[in-house]
């Protein structure tokens, strides 16, 4: 044993750093690879020889056809809806100088702190057979049907004003980053308001425009909670068609390929958006930039109108939020009819939470979950990004395109991939189970978090002060001590962000749950889901809204600590504090 370490030694091998690898690979291969290469091979391989009949299923199947016509419509009208609204919220909050713009932002935001099934569950309790808004319309009009909010319509409006998130946080850079000296020479020039914004400002801020068109696609596209909730019958995507043939065990092969489906769509268009950005190329010529500066609409008429737009939009934004939290508040009867009076309020529902084991147990779950993939997310992010960068040989860099191939595939694809690969219910028997499905899930979790935790940790490492590592190595520090002592505490802020974020979105997770969870263990969005069916009872809608309104908290924290510094400001607070106690 002396003799074959002595011969790592002698190589410059390191145990630990090869360990690691073989691990790596080892996961990369059961959990990346060979899911997807099993389902492709379930798919098109019959008996040892090559089979189309899955493709042949499809064509026959009306439902799948349907969905596949349904998604790409949803996906192109949403390109046009989303675009509109994204880039208007921008243009009320950071451009014009819209009265109240502090507030609108705050409202526009709120896409930040929930998504997802926990999202469209508030549309539809808002806009739903007993919702407020329906409730009005009603009154005014009686003869109106009361299941008004139902289908491609119903979709497209959740889609339109829940899909800017990507608007709030990328463009927002884009417009802050502009130069306010162009705007000012367009002016000068002549150029009028209009002329500036259409010729100007907006082809300048087309690289992320293009980028966040193409990921709006994507989502539009894959979306399961907008059509499986509001949908009603006449309209399903591809993503509930998965989940419906996926649930016969005959029509499995028709799941399979319909993801396969999705998933080409999902990594021809990301090509597609990675060569268009690298071809972009759009600078300011000057050598000093101007911060940009509000600017007032001229026309009188078109400065209400645009109030009067930006505030209509807050409300769209704002009701499903206000809704849920004032009815989280009221008793069964308020709930089941809609109508608030002044005996309506109670707070037994939020008592039922911390007292009742059913009622917290899906949120011991889902933290558990979270916590658990977010941790590992990181930990294997740091690994991988620690052997690319600073791997000497050439196989290293092969560990990045391997840990990115998640971000190639639509998360039904993960899901039908480990689900058919690993499918626990049939492979184990008994307790076993108990044990295994939920450590399947953790996984899919854990790789569908991959590639956003791995780009936000590589992009830390490369920031990185060289000299501080080679300063620690020539005072004989080995290199996990380094990695330990040194890198680590660096790169921490970062690492912990990664972890607040991924823990937030997997919270409510329902795209990969709905296939692969235990029903001993049903996690919070499984559970919001159940609450917006035809047969949930009362009780279970009131917990619905106590379990979106915790968790719209629980994001706004964990959004102030990974994205607006929050860990930065608490550590600040702590290094403070330290400094007064020892000043004295």
């Amino acid at each position: 044993m002396n003799k074959l370490t002595a011969k790592f030694r002698e190589s410059n091998i390191s145990i630990p750093s090869l360990a690691l690898k073989i691990f790596l690979i080892w996961f990369i291969v059961t959990f990346l690879i060979f899911p997807n290469v099993n389902l492709l091979l379930n798919v098109f391989i019959k008996d040892g020889q090559f089979s189309t009949d899955a493709i042949t299923k499809v064509m026959k199947s009306t439902r799948a056809i349907k969905s596949l016509k349904n998604s790409f419509i949803l996906a192109v009208a949403s390109i046009v809806t989303v675009n509109i609204s994204g880039i208007l919220v921008v243009l009320f909050t950071e451009y014009f100088d819209i009265k109240g713009s502090k507030l609108l932002s705050l409202g526009f935001m709120t896409t930040l702190i929930y998504g997802g099934v926990v999202l469209v569950t508030g549309y539809k309790f808002v806009y739903g057979e007993t919702g407020i808004v329906t409730t009005i319309l009603c009154n005014l009009y009686p003869g109106m049907d009361r299941q008004w909010f139902v289908g491609f319509w119903a979709v497209l409006f959740i889609m339109t004003f829940s899909g800017t998130s990507n608007h709030m946080m990328f463009l927002t850079n884009a417009i802050r980053g502009l130069d306010y000296h162009t705007i000012e020479a367009a002016r000068n020039m002549g150029a009028s308001q209009m002329t500036i914004l259409f010729k100007i400002v907006l082809p300048t801020m087309s690289p992320t425009i293009f980028a966040i068109t193409i990921l709006t696609f994507l989502a539009a596209l894959s979306t399961m909670s907008g059509p499986l909730i509001v949908g009603g019958p006449d309209f399903q995507t591809i993503n509930p068609m998965i989940k419906v043939f996926a649930g016969m065990q005959g029509s499995r092969e028709i799941a399979a390929l319909l993801a396969i489906i999705l998933g080409l769509a999902t990594s021809i268009l990301l090509l597609i958006m990675q060569r268009v950005e690298k071809r972009g190329n759009y600078i300011s010529v000057s050598k000093t930039k101007a911060r940009l500066v509000k600017q007032k609409i001229e026309n009188p008429i078109m400065n209400v109108a645009a109030h009067i737009v930006a505030y209509t939009m807050f409300v769209i934004y704002m009701l499903p939020i206000i809704n849920v939290l004032v009815f989280s508040f009221t008793d069964g009867l308020t709930i089941k009819t809609g109508m608030i009076t002044a005996d309506s309020f109670t707070l037994e529902n939020y008592a039922k939470l911390f007292r009742s084991a059913t009622a917290y147990k899906p949120y011991l779950v889902s933290v558990v979950y979270s916590l658990l993939a977010a941790t590992a997310v990181a930990v294997i992010g740091v690994a991988v990004a620690r052997i690319v960068t600073k791997g000497k040989k050439k196989l290293d860099k092969l560990f990045e395109p391997a840990i990115l191939i998640p971000w190639l595939l639509p998360s039904t694809m993960i899901a039908l991939g480990l689900m058919m690969t690993y499918d626990v219910p049939r492979l184990l028997l008994g307790t076993k189970v108990l044990i295994a499905t939920p450590v399947i899930m953790l996984l899919a979790y854990i790789i569908i978090k991959i590639p956003f935790s791995y780009r936000m940790i590589r992009a830390a490492f490369i920031g990185l002060d060289a000299n501080m590592e080679e300063a620690a190595k020539v005072m004989g520090a080995k290199p996990f001590y380094t990695i330990r002592k040194v890198i680590l505490p660096i790169i921490m802020p970062v690492v912990l962000s990664v972890v607040v974020l991924n823990f937030n979105s997997l919270l409510a997770e329902y795209d990969l749950s709905v296939f692969l969870y235990h029903p001993s263990f049903q996690p919070l969005g499984i559970v919001i889901k159940s609450a917006t069916d035809e047969t949930a009872t009362v009780d279970a809608q009131a917990m619905s809204f106590v379990y979106t309104v915790v968790l719209m908290v629980i994001s706004t924290i964990a959004l102030w600590l990974g994205r607006y510094g929050g860990i930065k400001q608490i550590k600040n607070m702590i290094m403070k504090s330290k400094k007064g106690v020892n000043g004295r």
